[in-house]
């Protein structure tokens, strides 16, 4: 006999539309106790479909849904599922601008994802984490995660190569720091990691930079950077950063003028 407490995946849907109109939503976390321990992949799923209507104009709501989805997804062992639903998680948050959040959210997405042996897409939440510790200004961070993705993809056929774009990123955040003596140790790092680094443009734009802001020179940063560009695209996280990293350099620069 079929359990009398038993919601369906769009009975739980409708009802939900019907409690958002008249303000009840509360009565979702009523009738999700009602699903029984047999049906959590479909109570999983009633999330999943609450999170997708919240996303056109709540997105807090979407992301709690799916933090609910997360749990039950995790209590049956369907940690590809949690992990898939932890990275949307993250991106709602990211694009809100809670980046605090986000990096949380996204962090939990690798470990599961990492836990599944799906290398490739763990990297790529790590990488995205490194981003956002870069864009919160936390740089010590972003370059350690940076070059952890960099040291497990160097022996990895398919990710090898996009390692020195990875050691790139870092060496970019490094040079936020603003210390050039922290670059150069950082560029001899990178070429333990890849023997080959020494040899890119990736390492050549670093060199010149970290050359440039030890010598306390604009002008050589710009230029450096518009020939790189002028070959290889700059991607607009990339772009940032080094505008950062630039403005600290000009600080610096003015800071010595104001002194002579």
């Amino acid at each position: 006999m079929p359990n009398p407490f038993t919601i369906h995946v769009a009975d739980f849907f409708v009802l939900e539309l019907i409690n958002f109109s008249f303000g009840f939503k509360e009565n979702k976390i009523f009738l999700s106790l009602l699903i029984t321990g047999d049906s959590k992949h479909e109570a999983a799923s009633a999330y999943v479909e609450d999170a997708n209507f919240y996303k056109k104009f709540s997105p807090p709501d979407a992301a709690q849904a799916l933090s609910n989805a997360v749990n039950l997804f995790l209590e049956i062992g369907r940690l590809n599922m949690a992990a898939r639903y932890s990275k949307d998680i993250g991106e709602i948050y990211q694009q809100e601008q809670d980046l605090e959040n986000a990096a949380v959210y996204l962090n939990r997405a690798a470990d599961l994802f990492d836990s599944e042996g799906q290398s490739s897409q763990a990297n790529t939440m790590t990488q995205k984490i490194a981003e956002i510790y870069a864009q919160l200004e936390k740089y010590q961070k972003a370059t350690e995660l940076f070059e952890e993705i960099a040291r497990k993809s160097i022996n990895n056929n398919l990710l090898k190569y996009s390692v020195r774009g990875i050691l790139l990123n870092s060496g970019i955040c490094q040079l936020c720091r603003g210390d050039p003596v922290a670059i150069n140790n950082s560029l001899e790092r990178y070429q333990d990691i890849d023997p080959t680094f020494s040899g890119t443009r990736e390492y050549k734009l670093l060199a010149d930079l970290a050359a440039s802001m030890d010598e306390g020179d604009v002008a050589k940063f710009t230029d450096a950077v518009k020939e790189f560009d002028s070959m290889t695209r700059l991607d607009p996280w990339k772009t940032t950063v080094l505008l950062k990293a630039k403005n600290e350099l000009k600080k610096k620069e003015d800071d010595e003028d104001d002194l002579t």
